[in-house]
């Protein structure tokens, strides 16, 4: 009985878009478990003692937080299933740290001081100038940025095969980001860099995202715009969170405009909900700050 229901939870994540494969085995794990004790139904203690089996803390809290979500979907239809109250095993999500706004300047800084990076006659340094330019002009996740292919730059843009749940979109591009993307392509054929990926280092492949976050903070912490290890500070991915925020800055204080916004820059940020890009504004402190604002003229509106 568990099994198919796991079964019709898993389509359901499956049919938006998710690959569900961690979660899947952990619930046939947990019916395997409930199902020697006879268990038709989920049952909250039989929850703790299988959790309590687990080889560590993050793995019990992982298995309660995979159970107790498929348990509140099942009691939907048979409130005959148990759900046990959320963080008996701890909270495993940190928050989002607040992102950090990178300016223009700082921006144009690190992609300069990028094409230090190694030899002037090698592609390397290049390729990380344009990358962080274009995950600047863009707001790509890096790991987006360095799944493209030559051939994803396309007349109306480009096309991101490798987003998060193996969704693909279009995005269009400024044309100064075009021609810098071409000029990249120029430098790549002058140098003689080889391989399908748009993005690539001497041996012809595109550099591991970690690689990449790593060239990033040293820049930063070379230009004073990072404190020393240890220290938290500029990451790679404050320059999408920049994006997003800027893109945010820029929109019209009126209600429905900000609407249409959001939810063109949710689709453009391959966000899998909207209520992700809602995040950058209770995030950041000058768009917190213009949403009280704004929320007081409008109550001083209504009670005039």
């Amino acid at each position: 009985m568990l099994n198919i229901h796991i079964s019709r939870y898993v389509a359901l994540h499956r049919s938006l878009g998710r690959k569900f494969s961690e979660q899947e085995r952990m619930l046939r794990l947990y019916a395997a478990y409930a199902e020697e004790f006879g268990d038709r139904h989920i049952q909250v203690q039989r929850i703790y003692d299988w959790c309590h089996t687990a080889s560590s803390q993050n793995v019990a809290r992982r298995r309660f937080d995979t159970v107790r979500n498929f348990s509140r979907f099942i009691q939907a239809d048979d409130p005959v299933y148990e759900v046990p109250p959320v963080g008996v095993f701890g909270r495993g999500k940190r928050p989002r740290p607040t992102p950090t706004i990178i300016e223009p300047e700082q921006v144009r800084a690190i992609m300069t001081a990028a094409l230090d990076v190694a030899s002037q006659d090698t592609i390397s340094p290049y390729t990380y100038h344009y990358l962080f330019g274009l995950l600047a002009a863009t707001g790509l996740r890096i790991s987006e940025a360095l799944a493209l292919q030559c051939n994803d730059l396309v007349e109306d843009g480009l096309i991101v095969r490798n987003g998060k749940f193996g969704k693909q979109r279009l995005i269009t591009l400024q044309p100064s980001t075009r021609r810098a993307l071409e000029a990249y392509l120029a430098t790549r054929a002058r140098l003689g860099a080889t391989g399908n990926d748009l993005f690539v280092t001497i041996r012809g492949r595109a550099p591991h995202k970690v690689r990449a976050h790593v060239v990033f903070v040293r820049l930063a912490r070379q230009l004073g715009y990072r404190g020393p290890t240890g220290t938290a500070g500029m990451r790679l991915h404050d320059l999408r969170h920049t994006f997003a925020v800027r893109s945010l800055e820029s929109c019209p204080r009126d209600r429905e405009a900000i609407a249409h916004h959001m939810a063109g820059l949710s689709v453009y940020l391959g966000h899998a909900s909207v209520a992700n890009t809602y995040w950058y504004l209770e995030a950041t402190p000058v768009l917190l700050r213009d949403i009280a604002v704004a929320s007081e003229e409008l109550y001083r509106g209504e009670a005039a």
